[in-house]
């Protein structure tokens, strides 16, 4: 399993004709993210299990699964059965989220909680325990390429406090506008897991684009001291 701080493109920025190809041209990824929408709790409509489970045949890297839907309780433990190797359910759809997320793990796969932008980290603090990563949207879900939002960066802080505070492990990711020019901020404030979309399947040589985002995160960990 991937250690250290990692860079989980996103392939909702990618040709959907042909997922397999597109996965290929990011070797160096430590994920694969997947944004499953159902066109109700996010404004957009886009994968679901059976599609998850082509990917996850078509690849050897691991799958992040980023569940926007309504039906999250139900659902989640069937993107864990398409190959999911992490499945992020958001808390402002889950009704029982700790049995949730010891559902997710029991199927086999990490368990991670996404929180929308104006949703507080500190409800839930006592959920990070069952949590394996804490996923904080710095964009509104359901579209991408987005404009990041920096007010979001004060929760990132917050979160990875929280995460030392409770002597854990849990990684903290961050999703939205994440770019060179604004992953260094989120890297500075804590995150260690970076989706990255718009800014990796735009970019000539994608696969370059994930190094050297990668390489700008540690470059800003290392000038901060952390």
């Amino acid at each position: 399993m991937p250690v250290g701080l990692q860079i989980t493109p996103s392939i909702l920025n990618a040709d959907f004709a042909a997922l397999g190809a597109e996965v290929a041209r990011i070797p160096n990824a430590d994920w694969v993210h997947v944004d499953v929408m159902d066109n109700h709790f996010v404004p957009n409509l886009t994968f679901g299990p059976t599609m998850v489970e082509a990917l996850s045949r078509s690849t050897t890297l691991p799958l992040d699964a980023h569940l926007m839907i309504d039906d999250v309780d139900r659902c989640a433990a069937d993107y864990v059965e398409a190959g999911a190797g992490s499945v992020t359910f958001h808390i402002e759809a889950a009704k029982a989220p700790i049995r949730l997320a010891r559902e997710i793990r029991h199927a086999g796969a990490r368990a991670s909680m996404a929180l929308k932008p104006a949703t507080p980290i500190e409800p839930y603090e006592d959920l990070l325990p069952e949590l394996d990563m804490i996923l904080l949207m710095t964009v509104e879900p359901g579209f991408g390429g987005q404009r990041f939002l920096d007010l979001v960066l004060p929760k990132v802080r917050r979160a990875r406090e929280a995460v030392e505070r409770h002597g854990l492990e849990t990684w903290v990711q961050v999703d939205g506008g994440v770019s060179l020019e604004t992953i260094g901020r989120c890297a500075e404030a804590g995150a260690d897991v970076f989706v990255a979309g718009s800014a990796v399947y735009s970019a000539a040589d994608p696969d370059a684009m994930v190094v050297a985002l990668r390489e700008r995160a540690e470059e800003a960990v290392a000038g901060s001291g952390a």
